[in-house]
C-alpha cells in the first residue's frame, strides 16, 4: 500500500479568497462553520518547512508522516519531520492535540495560517485529519502540475477556520451485488468519501444478484451464489434466463483479507464501514447454494437481473435457518469493527409465508397476528443475535412493520415518513430518502446522460437536503444522526460509471450534513465547486458536468406590483438565451441578464448555451396572467415539506403543474386539507375561479373529495359558491389534471376562502387502501 494511494482522499482547490464576483469563501467543501482572513500575510510552504506534531500519539505520528509523504509525492516540497517535537516559530506545520473547549466536537479542528505557521489543532486525531482535507483543500491546483520541480514553494492566504459537524453520521453507500467493483475501486471510492468529511461507507455486499463477502463455514456463498451468467449486453429489466449449460461466470467476491485490509484502510481515514447482509427477501442467491433455508427447498440460479416480486425469501419457520444466519453474521462481526450491522429488510415479499406450513406454524406458536408481525419477530431474532455478538442493528424502513425491535436503528428510504415514526417512538434515525439521496437517479435530461433507473435528482436537490423534519420536537430531533447517499448499481456496471453518479452529488451532500443549516448557499457552493471539479479534471476521476436545465421562477414585486420570471441554472455564470413567443431560442436570442419583467399570458422558453450550442433541451412553460397572481395567501395548514415548492405564493404564481408530481409548481398534502384564504392586491370583478388538482393512484395522490369556494367584499362576511366538480375515477391508473370551476356575481370581490378537502385514505380497490393519502394542488386561476 503506497502512501500516494493512501492519500488520494486530500483535495487539492484553487483560493477563492478575496473573489470579485462575491464574497466568496475559500474553496473549502463542505462549509466550515467560521472563516476569517489573516492579514499578517502568506505562509511560504517550501523545503525548509518543519512538521511538527504532538508526541507520543502514534495516530499523530501516522499523519504527519502520510502528510509529509504526500507534500513530497504531489508538489515536490519535502517537508522535514521534527522528531523531538517542539514548537518551531516559523516555517513550520504544528499538527496539535488540545483540550482547548472551543474545539471539544470529537470530530472538530482548528487551523490557522499566518506568515510564520500552519496550526492545525483538534481534541482528536480525527479532527487533526479533518483539519488536513482542509489545508489540502486550500493548495493552490497548480502546485501540484509538476511535483519533480525542485526547489518549488507554495504561497497559502493567511486564514483562521474554526469547524465542526452537524451530523454524526455522514455516509456514503456502494452497491456491489449487483456489479462486483474491485478492491481498488472501493478504496478509491473511500478516499472520496474522506476528502469531503464523510464517516460512513455503507457496503452493501448481499442480493439477489450476487453474494460477495467470504464466509469460510458456507464456501458455496462465494463458489456459487458469487457468480452469474453474463447478461451485460441487455437491458437490467429485459434479461434472459440461464441457457442450459451456461457457465456463471459473470461476478467475484471479497476474501476475508481484502475485508481486514478495506477495513483498516477506511479506518485510517475515520472512516465506519457498515456491511450489509440482507434479510430476510433479497436473499434468492443464497438459496442458488443453499436450498434448504428458503421455504420451498428450490434450487435456484443466481439473477442475472430484475428480480421482481422477489418471493423467494429465508424461511422464519426453520430454527435451522436462524443457526446458518448466526454463523454468517459471527463471521462478519469478525471482520468489521464498527457498532452496526445492516440486514436491510426491505422489499420482503411475503408470498412464500403465506404459504410454509413452517411459517404459519411459527406465527401460531409465537402468538403472531399475521406475516408482518412474522418479519418483525424475525428481526428480533437478528437483533439478539447481533446484541451477543456486540453489534446493533440497523435497517430500511420495512423494520418497522409488524413493530420493531427494541434497540433497532432505522434507515429511512421511502420518504421520510418512516424516520419520523421511528424517531417518535425512541429509535435513532439515519435519513436516506429517495428524494435526496438516490445517486443512482438521473441528475440531468435523459435524453443526455447514461441510461439510469429513474427518477431525477439534480445537485441543487442535494444540496437542499435537510435529514431533520420541522414537524419533529427538539427531543425527537435528537434521534436523528444524520444522512446518507445510496448507489444502487443496477444500471452501475463499471467503477467509472459510479464515480460518474457519485460525482459531484456527494459533495452536495457532504455539505448538507456537516455545514450549518443557515450559512449554506448554492450559489456560494457552485462557486468553492469549481476548483474540486479541476481536480477531478485533473486526477482522472469521472464527474457528471450536472443539469443544463434552466428553472424558471416566478417572482412578484409588491412595491412595484410587478411580475417578473428569474431563471436559475446548476452551472455557474451560465449563458442563457430565452425567448418570450413561444419558439425554442437560439444563440441569437435575447440574453438572461436579469429578471423579466411579464405583463401578459404567453410561452417563455430558454437554455443554456456553449459554442453555439445548446447544452439540453430548453426549457418550457406556458405563464397564464391572471388577477390573483401577487395576492396574500394564507394557509391555514402547510404542505408537506417535500412538496412545498414556491410556498403558499405557488398557488397563484402563473405556473400550472404537470403530470408530474415531483415537478415543482404542485403543493402535496398528505392526509391533510388545504384551508386557503387568499386576499388578491386590490378589490376587482372576477368572472371565474378556476383550480387545478391532479389525480395519481399509484403515487397515493387522488382528485379531492370536495372543493368548497367562498367569496367576500370585505373579508369578513363571506358567502359560498357552486362549485363544479367532474366526476373522476380516483382508481385509473392513467395520470390527469382534474379541475373544479365556480362562476362568481357580477360584483367586485376582495378576498376568496377555499377548502379542498383530502380523502384522508385510499379509497377501496386501491392497493394500500386505509393508508393515508395526498391531495396535490397547482394554481388557483381568478379569471
Amino acid at each position: 500500500m503506497t502512501v500516494r494511494h493512501l492519500f488520494l482522499a486530500f483535495p487539492l482547490a484553487l483560493l477563492l479568497w478575496g473573489c470579485t464576483e462575491k464574497n466568496v469563501p475559500p474553496a473549502v467543501i463542505p462549509l466550515p462553520v467560521q472563516t476569517e482572513p489573516v492579514k499578517t500575510g502568506d505562509f511560504i510552504l517550501s523545503d525548509k518547512t518543519i512538521l511538527t506534531y504532538s508526541q507520543g500519539n502514534e495516530e499523530l505520528e501516522r499523519l504527519a508522516g502520510h502528510l509529509a509523504s504526500e507534500l513530497q509525492n504531489q508538489t515536490g516540497i519535502a517537508v522535514r519531520i521534527a522528531e523531538n517535537g517542539g514548537t518551531p516559530e516559523k516555517d513550520a506545520i504544528q499538527m496539535l492535540i488540545s483540550d482547548e473547549n472551543s474545539i471539544s466536537h470529537p470530530e472538530g479542528y482548528h487551523l490557522e495560517i499566518d506568515d510564520k505557521t500552519i496550526r492545525i489543532s483538534a481534541s482528536s486525531p480525527a479532527g487533526i485529519f479533518y483539519g488536513i482535507q482542509t489545508l489540502w483543500q486550500l493548495i493552490p491546483v497548480e502546485a501540484f502540475s509538476k511535483p519533480n520541480d525542485k526547489a518549488r514553494t507554495v504561497s497559502l492566504s493567511g486564514i483562521r477556520i474554526s469547524d465542526y459537524p452537524r451530523y454524526t453520521w455522514r455516509g456514503m453507500h456502494l452497491d456491489v451485488s449487483r456489479h462486483f467493483f474491485p478492491k481498488e475501486f472501493v478504496k478509491k471510492y473511500i478516499d472520496l468519501i474522506a476528502r469531503y468529511k464523510m464517516n460512513i461507507f455503507h457496503w452493501h455486499l448481499t442480493d439477489d444478484n450476487g453474494w460477495r463477502i467470504e464466509i469460510k463455514k458456507y464456501p458455496k456463498l462465494t463458489d456459487i451464489a458469487a457468480w452469474r451468467v453474463d447478461r451485460t449486453h441487455q437491458v437490467w429489466t429485459e434479461v434472459s434466463p440461464p441457457e442450459p449449460g451456461e457457465k456463471a461466470a459473470y461476478g467475484g467476491f471479497y476474501t476475508q483479507d481484502d475485508i481486514r485490509e478495506i477495513v483498516e484502510y477506511a479506518r485510517q481515514r475515520y472512516i465506519t464501514i457498515i456491511p450489509e447482509i440482507e434479510m430476510p427477501g433479497h436473499t434468492s442467491e443464497v438459496f442458488a447454494a443453499y436450498p434448504e433455508y428458503s421455504c420451498t427447498g428450490q434450487t435456484l440460479y443466481v439473477q442475472p437481473g430484475t428480480y421482481w416480486p422477489n418471493t423467494d425469501i429465508f424461511c422464519a419457520g426453520k430454527d435451522e435457518t436462524f443457526a446458518f444466519i448466526e454463523d454468517i453474521l459471527t463471521e462478519v462481526a469478525a471482520m468489521f469493527p464498527g457498532p452496526y450491522i445492516h440486514i436491510g429488510g426491505d422489499e420482503a415479499d411475503k408470498t412464500r409465508w403465506k404459504e410454509c406450513k413452517l411459517c404459519q406454524k411459527r406465527i401460531k406458536t409465537e402468538g403472531l397476528k399475521n406475516e408482518e408481525e412474522l418479519q418483525s419477530y424475525f428481526i428480533r431474532r437478528a437483533e439478539k443475535m447481533l446484541h451477543k455478538l456486540g453489534k446493533r442493528l440497523i435497517g430500511w424502513d420495512e423494520i418497522l412493520e409488524g413493530g420493531l425491535a427494541p434497540d433497532a436503528t432505522v434507515m429511512s428510504w421511502r420518504g421520510f415518513d418512516g424516520g419520523i415514526e421511528a424517531a417518535r417512538a425512541g429509535h435513532d434515525v439515519v435519513m436516506s430518502p429517495v428524494s435526496h439521496c438516490y445517486f443512482d437517479y438521473y441528475q440531468a435530461d435523459p435524453e443526455f446522460e447514461p441510461l439510469a433507473i429513474g427518477g431525477f435528482l439534480t445537485l441543487k436537490k442535494v444540496y437542499g437536503f435537510d435529514p431533520t423534519p420541522p414537524v419533529l420536537t427538539a427531543d425527537e430531533a435528537k434521534h436523528i444522526l444524520g444522512g446518507q447517499a445510496n448507489v444502487w448499481t443496477e444500471y452501475i456496471p463499471t467503477p467509472q460509471h459510479a464515480e460518474y453518479m457519485a460525482l459531484p452529488r456527494m459533495t452536495a451532500l457532504a455539505e448538507a450534513l456537516w455545514s450549518p443549516r443557515d450559512g449554506r448557499d448554492f450559489e456560494n457552493f457552485l462557486e468553492r465547486l469549481q476548483p474540486h471539479l479541476a481536480r477531478f479534471e485533473k486526477e482522472g476521476t469521472n464527474y457528471s458536468k450536472g443539469s443544463f436545465k434552466v428553472a424558471l421562477k416566478p417572482m412578484y414585486d409588491t412595491a412595484r406590483g410587478e411580475y417578473r420570471i428569474a431563471m436559475q441554472t446548476e452551472q455557474l455564470r451560465p449563458d442563457v438565451r430565452y425567448s418570450l413567443d413561444g419558439a425554442l431560442p437560439g444563440p441569437d436570442s435575447e440574453k438572461y441578464i436579469k429578471p423579466i419583467k411579464i405583463s401578459a399570458s404567453t410561452i417563455i422558453s430558454a437554455g443554456i448555451f456553449s459554442d453555439g450550442k445548446i447544452m439540453e433541451k430548453a426549457s418550457t412553460d406556458s405563464i397564464l396572467m391572471h388577477k390573483g397572481i401577487g395576492s396574500r395567501i394564507t394557509l391555514e395548514t402547510q404542505p408537506n415539506f417535500r412538496y412545498n415548492e414556491g410556498g403558499a405564493s405557488a398557488l397563484c404564481d402563473g405556473f400550472r403543474g404537470s403530470t408530474q408530481h415531483r415537478q415543482g409548481h404542485w403543493l402535496g398534502f398528505y392526509g391533510d386539507d388545504l384551508k386557503a384564504t387568499i386576499q388578491l392586491r386590490k378589490p376587482d370583478k372576477v368572472n371565474t375561479i378556476r383550480i387545478g388538482t391532479l389525480n395519481a393512484a399509484r403515487s397515493w395522490i387522488f382528485a379531492p373529495e370536495k372543493v368548497e369556494i367562498s367569496i367576500s367584499a370585505d373579508g369578513k362576511q363571506f358567502k359560498p359558491l357552486q362549485v363544479q366538480s367532474p366526476g373522476v375515477d380516483v382508481l385509473s391508473q392513467k395520470v390527469f389534471r382534474v379541475e373544479f370551476s365556480a362562476n362568481l356575481p357580477d360584483e367586485k370581490i376582495s378576498h376568496l376562502r377555499v377548502e379542498i378537502l383530502n380523502r384522508k385514505t385510499c379509497p377501496p380497490g386501491h392497493p394500500y387502501a386505509g393508508q393515508a393519502a395526498w391531495i396535490f394542488t397547482d394554481e388557483i386561476i381568478f379569471e
